[in-house]
């Protein structure tokens, strides 16, 4: 493997900012701006970045979301032409009469 090709992979703390969660994982992102820091619970130091939506506040992950239905592609053919019977429907060619 071809050395500093790689982004700088290191340890960031995560803090959502809209249920004010934090959480630490890795990240290519500490290497490539300058970041505020925090002291995490095991006293060491970390660079922090805030994100408007992660895991903890999006409504998939919380159960939040309100499903959409849609129905299937049945529905969506009866929607569009469900007014009509084969009868109005020249044999021939498909069209309306």
């Amino acid at each position: 493997m071809r050395s500093d090709i790689h982004p700088t992979y290191g340890p960031v703390v995560v803090r959502d900012q809209t249920s004010g969660e934090t959480f630490l994982t890795r990240s290519t992102v500490v290497g490539t701006r300058d970041l505020p820091t925090i002291t995490w619970t095991d006293g060491e130091t970390y660079p922090v970045l805030d994100v408007e939506i992660s895991s903890s506040s999006h409504p998939v992950w919380t159960g939040t979301a309100r499903p959409v239905e849609r129905g299937g592609q049945v529905e969506k053919f009866n929607r569009r032409y469900g007014g009509r019977s084969g009868a109005e429907l020249d044999p021939r060619d498909g069209r309306r009469r």
